[in-house]
């Protein structure tokens, strides 16, 4: 076949993880892709950040955030963004997106407006809850419908997208990417890692907590009471290290630094490279998130995961017994907690194994790209 123009379009640092081993398993086969990598920067630093760890660098960059915008202003900067600075200027032929950001949909919408095929990775994940997550459930949703190829990480996710009509003969369970991304990581950066903390004096043992809170749909008082029960289990395991990446977003930064930032045992940061991030969720005794994508690596590192949303679209960790959905609930979040944090590490870690992927994602979704333009 004729080498075709592979345009990947990505904007927050967990479509860099995903699509990462996609890139570099497309970019082995130089006579088969030329690879158009291009970063709408809906997380600028974060994402610019993840690229680079995987010795990679945008070749396009569209700036397309501005503070406190609405997300109809970011949907049209970055819709208008991609017409005139990627699609206008480049022979694309095939539109790689991962996941469910406006990014995702924009980079679905304007391939689909020029009749250029979408090959979407990690494709029918659902809660059918339009506002849980909100708004990026609605996004998925719609990118379905325009998707070529449609990367489906389980049999669950392929279901949903045969049960909306998507033609069955466009769908492929390949697993997660992510789960390739954890294995992407040498001994050298995991003790890189290890330095990182080692300097901030955060002890890292078998009493460690990795929380992340920062998803739209927990802003106001679910977050209140999320950063309560936290509060309450800082003071009664004062012996255990908490860990706190604190997103930027001003509507979670001051809460958490207002509730937390006085105790010992908890150590805010800023938000963290994919190494040092990967390097918590493998030491953490217990990990508390409203993420999507720790949902999917925790229970690599047998970690128990308790998800602080109402409504997950990574059910699978849920029927595997992997993670467990507390919401924004005081007494679930303090209850299940407890329940690890009162035992030992060794006593409370998964048996299970990782419900979303063995790490061979990358291999074959180039496998089905490339019989698709054979």
């Amino acid at each position: 076949m004729d080498r075709k123009n592979i345009l990947f379009v990505f904007g927050t640092r967990p479509e860099v993880i995903k699509l990462a081993p996609v890139i570099l398993e497309l970019k082995k086969h130089s006579d088969r892709y030329n690879v158009i990598i291009c970063n709408t920067e809906q997380q600028k630093e974060l994402s610019n950040q993840t690229l680079s760890y995987f010795n990679l660098k945008a070749d396009i960059n569209l700036d397309c955030m501005r503070e406190n915008q609405a997300l109809a202003d970011v949907q049209s900067r970055i819709l208008t963004s991609l017409e005139h600075e990627v699609f206008s200027k480049h022979d694309i032929d095939a539109t790689i997106v991962q996941g469910d950001t406006m990014t995702v949909l924009c980079g679905a919408l304007t391939s689909f407006y020029r009749k250029i095929p979408v090959f979407h990775v990690e494709a029918g994940l659902r809660s059918y809850d339009i506002f849980e997550p909100f708004p990026e459930e609605v996004m998925r949703q719609m990118s379905s419908r325009v998707t070529a190829l449609n990367f489906a990480p389980t049999q669950k996710n392929k279901q949903a997208l045969l049960n909306e009509g998507i033609d069955e003969n466009t769908i492929f369970v390949t697993g997660n990417t992510v789960i390739d991304a954890l294995f992407c990581l040498s001994e050298a950066t995991m003790q890189s890692a290890k330095e990182f903390y080692k300097n901030k004096n955060i002890q890292i043992d078998d009493k460690l907590v990795l929380i992340t809170v920062h998803r739209r749909e927990n802003h106001g008082e679910r977050i209140d009471r999320i950063l309560d029960a936290i509060e309450y289990l800082v003071k009664k395991y004062s012996d255990h290290t908490f860990v706190l990446p604190v997103h930027p977003n001003p509507n979670v930064k001051g809460k958490v630094y207002n509730k937390l930032q006085s105790y010992s045992n908890v150590h805010l940061l800023e938000p963290l490279d994919y190494p040092n991030l990967v390097y918590l969720m493998k030491n953490a005794k217990l990990i508390l998130t409203d993420s999507g994508g720790i949902q999917e690596e925790a229970p690599s590192f047998g970690c128990p995961t308790f998800v602080m949303r109402y409504e997950t679209e990574r059910q699978e960790g849920i029927d595997a017994g992997v993670s467990v959905l507390v919401g924004a609930d005081y007494d679930k979040i303090v209850n299940h907690s407890e329940d690890i944090l009162s035992k030992d590490k060794s006593v409370s870690r998964l048996k299970a194994q990782n419900p979303y992927g063995k790490g061979n994602s990358a291999q074959a979704i180039e496998q089905i790209i490339n019989k698709y333009f054979s």
